[in-house]
């Protein structure tokens, strides 16, 4: 069984945490005859799940293990992100005599306060994904362990819940990789690395995902000496080259000593962490006093009795067809537990096909969403579709625009000019398959490109369209122009030409 998350340290704001996403003094109710749906775990999956569901008039029941919001609120990305904007803060602040403004006696973070802070700002949004809330909304909120007992019945801790549908959305957990002498040291994951208080001096992650390059950059710009390991050449393997490899020399000058092409690595306990691993052919024996493991995610699909019901799964989690359905014809599954995209986002809109679904004999699919990520490193990373090599493999001929920020003017004004927005169309179309953007705001930049591909708008739509000046979202528009341009071809300017001097 896996274990339950738990919350550090004990102070007020945690308490009120608590107090909202698993209440000590909870009591389950009585089941109310046969449920519409009923739903295995309260993360985004499964908060949006029975929330759509109950909104719409199913009677509905919803069962969490441990605490609601999952990983998202606890901890994944509310954490996550209120450790970062206090590092931005910090490394900001390292750099004010770049733009004239003098600090001084330098930057002083006080990490307790930080982790305070951020403890603070949890406790305050988890209200939106606390018990009472949902029961306010008309769902029957069951805490306890959720075990199938055949294809209409579900068991909370002896209380039987009878349901016409049931989705899955337990969700995924950190996992530790098989790294020689891990198991001998005690080391952090994610849902324990944010119930730290005091700044580790020397700080070790092993993992250049996401997760470990978030997490290494902003303890590095927090003031700790960072060593990230990573297996593979660079940091962020899976994203476009040029990208990651801007972000690399980010977190280079923010201090961060990159291990990257890591071989036989090895975990020793003496005297501290020890770090023993080659990278590029050059031996390496680093001393640190806290270890991240940020690589390897395993499902949360024990105790559930999934062979028992039928609903095939194996070491990457349930599986799905298009719809969402499980093996089993009145199971669904959506969230980390199933897909291949573990983000909030896409959890939600899961979510969202599975009520259409399940509740309404719906077929939406969800290959067909346009599902954008975004990697919270300075400068962030975000993307959205097919990826340069994805094309080419799917023998999709495309069109490549790129406009670098060095060339915008508000990221030449805001010092931040070190990135780029990289749009890929069908060939001789502007009809956009896929869009990166490596920029200070690009989670919130790519958004504009999501929408377009969306709901069918070209380049040359977005070329059209009057963005304010002077803002980096005009990097975007920007290549619309650059579209536009292409059409104006030299038949057509000798068209033109001979048009204009007739018309003189």
């Amino acid at each position: 069984m896996t274990a339950l998350i738990q919350l550090q340290p004990k102070d007020e704001h945690n308490q009120k945490l608590e107090a909202n996403v698993h209440p000590p003094d909870w009591s389950n109710p009585t089941p109310r005859g046969r449920y519409n749906l009923v739903v295995i775990g309260a993360g985004t999956a499964g908060l949006v799940a029975a929330a759509g569901a109950a909104g719409l008039g199913a009677k509905v029941a919803l069962i969490e293990r441990s605490l609601m919001g999952g990983d998202c609120l606890n901890v994944g990305c509310v954490p996550s992100k209120g450790v970062i904007s206090a590092a931005r803060i910090a490394a900001t602040v390292n750099k004010a005599s770049e733009f004239g403004v003098e600090v001084p006696d330098g930057v002083h973070v006080n990490f307790a306060a930080v982790m305070e802070r951020m403890r603070k700002l949890r406790a305050r949004i988890s209200p939106n994904d606390s018990a009472a809330r949902f029961r306010d909304l008309g769902i029957d909120v069951y805490f306890g362990q959720g075990r199938f007992v055949d294809s209409s019945t579900i068991d909370v801790d002896g209380t039987k819940l009878n349901f016409k549908r049931a989705v899955i959305a337990t969700g995924a957990r950190a996992a530790a990789p098989p790294i020689a002498g891990l198991d001998g040291v005690k080391y952090l994951t994610n849902e324990s690395v944010f119930s730290l208080t005091e700044l580790p001096r020397r700080f070790g992650v092993i993992g250049a995902g996401p997760i470990g390059c978030e997490m290494a950059q902003s303890f590095a710009q927090l003031g700790s000496e960072v060593v990230l390991v990573e297996s593979e050449h660079g940091i962020l393997p899976r994203e476009d080259r040029e990208a990651a490899e801007i972000v690399r020399k980010a977190m280079l000058r923010d201090g961060v000593k990159l291990l990257c092409c890591g071989r036989q690595l090895e975990i020793k306990n003496e005297g501290g962490i020890r770090l023993i691993v080659e990278s590029h052919d050059q031996g390496y024996d680093e001393q640190i006093d806290a270890l991240l493991i940020a690589v390897g995610r395993a499902p949360n699909v024990e105790n559930l009795n999934l062979e028992g019901v039928g609903v095939d799964f194996d070491k990457k989690g349930v599986k799905v067809n298009d719809r969402m359905q499980t093996t089993n014809s009145r199971i669904y599954a959506a969230g980390d537990i199933c897909s291949p995209y573990q983000f909030t986002h896409a959890a939600d809109f899961m979510a969202r096909i599975v009520i259409q679904n399940a509740l309404f004999k719906g077929r939406k699919k969800s290959s067909s969403l346009k599902i954008p990520w975004c990697t919270y490193t300075s400068p962030e990373i975000s993307h959205v579709g097919l990826y340069e090599h994805e094309a080419q493999e799917q023998g999709v001929e495309i069109d490549t625009y790129v406009q670098h920020l060095s060339d915008v003017d508000r990221a030449i004004l805001e010092g931040e000019d070190d990135g780029f927005v990289k749009v890929y169309v069908k060939q001789g179309t502007d009809q956009i398959v896929g869009a990166t953007i490596v920029a200070r705001n690009a989670g919130d930049m790519i958004s504009e490109i999501t929408l377009a591909m969306t709901h069918g708008l070209g380049l040359s739509k977005i070329g059209s369209t009057i963005h304010p000046y002077p803002t980096q979202a005009e990097a975007i528009r920007r290549l619309g122009d650059q579209y536009s341009r292409t059409r104006l071809t030299p038949m057509v300017k000798s068209l033109f030409r001979k048009w204009l001097a007739w018309t003189r």
